[in-house]
């Protein structure tokens, strides 16, 4: 089996109130992304109050995350998208579908009752390096 590397790159914001799991762990040629909120990594503070804002923010961390990994938004392979209110799925996809570009990945999409820091979306990744 392939060793697990940990991924961390000080461009995004590290684990939620310091709990304990990491932005990213590599294993073989697949990078595997934690649930990223719409956080600016100078401010501490959600991009915006909109699910647009916040997608936005998110996709950029994670580009980040991907970049220390090896990895890119052009080779995500799988997302998940968790959302406060199903109502935002278009706003959300509106700025997803801009980043992933026209060989989108596998993607869930998933409605919850809460998020933290009262986020609209969560997205987490499985990408190629």
């Amino acid at each position: 089996m392939p060793e697990k590397d940990v991924i961390s790159t000080d461009r995004a914001p590290g684990p939620f109130q310091g709990a304990p799991y990491n932005q990213a762990i590599r294993i073989g040629d697949l990078v595997f992304v934690a649930g990223q909120l719409g956080i600016v990594l100078e401010s501490g503070e959600l991009a915006g109050e909109t699910v647009a804002e916040q997608t936005e923010q998110i996709m950029r961390n994670m580009s980040a995350i991907l970049e220390a990994a090896g990895s890119g938004l052009d080779k995500l392979v799988k997302t998940t998208v968790f959302l406060l209110d199903l109502a935002d799925f278009a706003g959300m996809n509106e700025v997803y579908a801009r980043h992933v570009g026209d060989r989108p990945p596998a993607r869930s999409t998933i409605g919850i009752s809460q998020l933290p820091s009262s986020a609209r979306v969560e997205i987490e990744a499985i990408a190629h390096v």
